[in-house]
Parts: structure tokens; C-alpha cells; sequence
């Protein structure tokens, strides 16, 4: 009975120990996750569908913000199509601004993509431009860009209104649009020569459709738009 009294206590003594020792990190608290800085909102020049009479071309926008007050860098993309797979110029700066120069008589589409160094921001909205050619009368549409349903969207099946936006810099000249819409990566031509902004298209539950718009003038040239999906619950 003595021997175990006296062992209780250094049994006790161990746990106290084990107990009370610690972590060896100091106890020093996780870091704060970083956060990502917002994505800029506000393309200041070129604007959109803006007739450019240089070709050497002052960029600008509006400065994101970020809140953990980080030094920003920005990413500008210049492509040749709206949705940025042809990208012809492409630089990296600290600044708001930047000079870029261009190939005449071509339409361009540019974004910009704000980051802290850890974590990109979304991409800004893509503005359209043109620069001026020497003895161009007509200029090819610009791509229509997407308004409904959003890129990669999941929709209730039934009726759904496709709706695009389209614009010239020519701005006396008609344009009309061939619609494309499938089930497929390379969807069939549905309906040609509509003048509005919208069709309205028939979806069953669970498919992916894929659907693009061709933009054309009255004087025959057409641009060829990308290809935009979205999927039926």
C-alpha cells in the first residue's frame, strides 16, 4: 500500500507536465487568409466600340481596390476576339495606364485583370475598339457579346430567350444576326437574318446547349461570334 502512494504522485506530476507543456509554436495564432482585391469595374479608354484614329494607344482604367490594402498589379489583355483565345498584346504593370501599340484597320477587344500577388481578381467587362485603316470605308461588325443566359448557366428547361448585344462603329449600317444553337461544341444554324436582339429557343431538362451569334451589315461583311454554353436542370 505504501509503494502506491508513492507513485501516485509522480504519475501526477507527468500529467501535470504533458498537460501544461504546450505547442511548440509559441502559441502564436493561424495566418489571416489573404483576400483577393476587387476586379476593376471601369475600362476609361479606349471605350467601347471606340474609333480609334492612332494606333499607338494610351490604355487606362479605374484602380481596383483591396482589402488588406496590398500593392496591386494589373494584367492587361489585348485580343483579337471577344473571348480572349487570340490575345495579341499583354503586359504587366503597377500603374493604371499603359501604351500599347496596335496594327491598324483591326478590330480589338481588351480586360484587365487586377492582382496582390497571391490572388487574381475576376477579369473587367471586355470592351470592343477599332483602329482606323488607311482607305477603309466599311468596317467589319464588332462580335456580339452575351447578355442571357450567362456563360455556363444552369436554367430550368422550357423556354429561354437567348439574348446578345451587337454594335458598329459604322453607325449608319443594319445589322442583322445568324443564330446558331445546338447540342453540340459546333452548334447548326437555327435562324438567319434576325433583326432583333433576341430569339426565343425550346431546352429539355438536362443537356447542354451551345448556341454563338454571326453579326453582319448591310454592306456584307460579317464578324463571327464565340461559342457560349449553358445547361438545363
Amino acid at each position: 500500500m505504501n509503494k502506491l502512494i508513492k507513485i501516485v504522485p509522480v504519475m501526477l506530476i507527468a500529467i501535470t507536465f504533458m498537460a501544461c507543456g504546450g505547442s511548440d509554436d509559441g502559441g502564436s495564432a493561424p495566418p489571416t487568409p489573404n483576400t483577393a482585391p476587387t476586379a476593376v469595374s471601369n475600362l476609361i479608354y479606349p471605350s467601347s466600340d471606340l474609333l480609334c484614329i492612332d494606333t499607338n494607344i494610351e490604355f487606362e482604367w479605374a484602380a481596383a481596390t483591396d482589402a488588406d490594402n496590398d500593392n496591386l498589379e494589373y494584367t492587361i489583355r489585348v485580343a483579337t476576339d471577344r473571348d480572349q483565345t487570340n490575345i495579341v498584346a499583354q503586359q504587366t504593370t503597377s500603374n493604371t495606364s499603359v501604351l500599347i501599340t496596335l496594327n491598324p484597320g483591326i478590330a480589338y477587344y481588351w480586360n484587365v485583370v487586377a492582382s496582390d500577388g497571391e490572388d487574381e481578381a475576376e477579369a473587367s467587362p471586355t470592351l470592343a475598339f477599332y483602329t482606323e485603316g488607311e482607305g477603309v470605308s466599311n468596317y467589319v461588325p464588332f462580335a456580339a457579346s452575351i447578355i442571357a443566359p450567362e456563360m455556363d448557366a444552369f436554367l430550368d428547361s422550357g423556354s429561354v430567350s437567348l439574348q446578345w448585344s451587337g454594335s458598329d462603329v459604322d453607325v449608319d449600317d443594319t445589322l442583322t444576326y445568324d443564330v446558331f444553337f445546338g447540342t453540340t461544341d459546333t452548334p447548326d444554324l437555327l435562324q438567319s437574318d434576325v433583326t432583333a436582339t433576341t430569339l426565343d429557343v425550346t431546352t429539355v431538362a438536362g443537356t447542354t446547349y451551345y448556341w454563338k451569334i454571326d453579326t453582319k451589315d448591310n454592306n456584307g461583311t460579317k464578324s463571327i461570334g464565340q461559342v457560349w454554353t449553358f445547361t438545363t436542370n
